[in-house]
């Protein structure tokens, strides 16, 4: 197995754990879109308890790739994404963005 099917299968076993059923297709488009960041430790993860981390998850990604400016819209989605992954430690990055792009319904952008 690849480091990348490491990766996506352990972002789909966290979705798993979460409750939310993966599609696997749109979890790998998600992850290649992030480049080489999902292989490093601390660029992997997202912490929902710093704020400047939350605030560069809304600009680089919300805003920047998936499009959404809606400030109501944004907050909402942050904290469902970080209630839904509160029982998880390390949040993995990939399975906290197919949270949001779900949520956002924005898969269109990465079929």
């Amino acid at each position: 197995m690849s480091k990348f099917d490491e990766v996506v299968a352990k972002a789909a076993d966290q979705l798993k754990k979460v409750g939310v059923s993966a599609d696997e297709a749109l979890l790998r488009a998600i992850a290649k879109s992030q480049g080489p960041s999902i292989y490093l430790r601390d660029a992997s993860l997202v912490s929902c308890g710093d704020d400047a981390e939350l605030k560069r998850v809304e600009d680089n990604f919300i805003v920047k790739k998936l499009g959404v400016t809606d400030v109501s819209k944004i907050k909402k989605a942050l904290e469902g994404a970080c209630a839904k992954f509160k029982p998880i430690n390390q949040k993995m990055r990939v399975a906290f963005y197919y949270f949001l792009v779900k949520d956002l319904k924005k898969e269109s952008l990465f079929v």
